[in-house]
């Protein structure tokens, strides 16, 4: 399979990235971090200027149309730069969900336009993740209450909030009751909804992961080539040199596992979840390779406030089980390949 991209996917993520690294630079996000809502409106204001919340709403609601590939390469870019806001859970997850809703949801379109414009802060809360991110500042949350997708307003619920490792994830614990009014989607059609979208979740978790790495071992190396002992750079020692060569190779295989199953999604592939769940741990394994590497080169200095490694790395961490732990992920990937093998003593010697 070609995962080679086209020059308007390149354009569009070197776009990005300039326009984060201007507006989303660490000291920036110290200032966030240290707020009460953990939040920034102007940069809210300006991601939705750029065009960014558009990303996933189709054409006739004033968005791009852009798939599941466009977004494994803004994921990253959103690690990167460990962007203090739920974009990814608006204008992606909630965006692909409200999509797929039947067309007789009355409020269907004035969501999606919302989530164009910017306007529109949706939050998502699904079993598989034990607290609702972003659910204290939505506007809108999408439950799931079985197989059922219900669309519930921030009045309708109870929020109690709980404090991450990560000070720029404001997470919440969220009590309400479902009701036929707010159901938006129920039976097999729910069912389906909520696999897309925790599959949607896991992809943007794994991408958010890699970008994450890659800016730890970007900081890695820019320190080991400041950072002298014995009147050398640190990064000239061969032990530094194959910490930061383990990660880059680590990262190197990850991407690939990354685009298949971002493609997966994007052609409806029937076994979409079991590449999202490869990806999942691959990203995993790059980002906590990176992180422990990291801190190794920068010593024990590396996990202090004045670092900005301390950022990436929290956020590496705080988002080790969103989505899906390593164990659901595994037990996912480990049913595809061993359905139908044959196993037990009495096949061991068998072809």
């Amino acid at each position: 399979m070609d995962f080679t991209f086209s020059d308007d996917q390149l354009t569009f993520r070197e776009a990005i990235s300039r326009f984060l690294m201007t507006e989303a630079a660490p000291e920036m996000l110290r200032e966030i971090w240290e707020t009460d809502v953990g939040r920034s409106p102007d940069l809210r204001n300006k991601i939705a200027a750029q065009g960014l919340t558009a990303l996933s709403v189709p054409d006739a609601f004033g968005g791009l149309g852009m798939d599941d590939v466009a977004w494994s390469l803004m994921t990253q870019e959103l690690g990167y730069y460990a962007i203090p806001d739920s974009l990814a859970d608006t204008a992606y997850l909630a965006c692909g969900l409200i999509v797929g809703l039947d067309g007789r949801v009355a409020e269907r379109g004035e969501w999606l336009r919302g989530i164009a414009d910017g306007s529109l802060r949706v939050a998502i809360g699904h079993p598989v993740n034990p607290w609702v991110a972003d659910a204290a500042h939505a506007d809108l949350l999408l439950l799931a209450n079985g197989d059922d997708v219900h669309a519930v307003a921030r009045a309708q619920v109870d929020v109690q909030v709980h404090r991450s490792i990560d000070a720029s994830r404001r997470l919440a614990q969220v009590s309400w009751q479902p009701h036929a009014a707010t159901r938006v989607a129920q039976g097999e059609a729910g069912r389906l909804l909520w696999a897309q979208t925790v599959s949607r979740g896991a992809l943007s978790v794994a991408g958010q992961l890699l970008g994450l790495a890659q800016r730890m071992l970007d900081l890695s190396v820019d320190y080991a080539a400041q950072r002298k002992q014995f009147g050398k750079p640190i990064g000239s020692f061969q032990a530094v040199k194959h910490h930061l060569a383990d990660v880059a190779t680590q990262l190197e295989f990850a991407k690939p596992v990354l685009y298949r199953a971002a493609y997966a999604l994007a052609q409806g592939e029937q076994n979409a979840h079991v590449w999202v769940s490869q990806a999942r741990l691959a990203c995993c394994e790059a980002s906590w390779l990176a992180a422990r590497h990291a801190i190794q080169v920068h010593g024990a200095m590396g996990y202090t406030w004045e670092v900005d490694l301390q950022m990436f790395m929290k956020r590496a961490w705080a988002l080790d089980n969103a989505w899906g732990d390593r164990a659901l992920h595994k037990t996912r990937v480990a049913a595809h390949v061993l359905s139908g093998a044959p196993l037990g003593p009495g096949h061991t010697f068998e072809d």
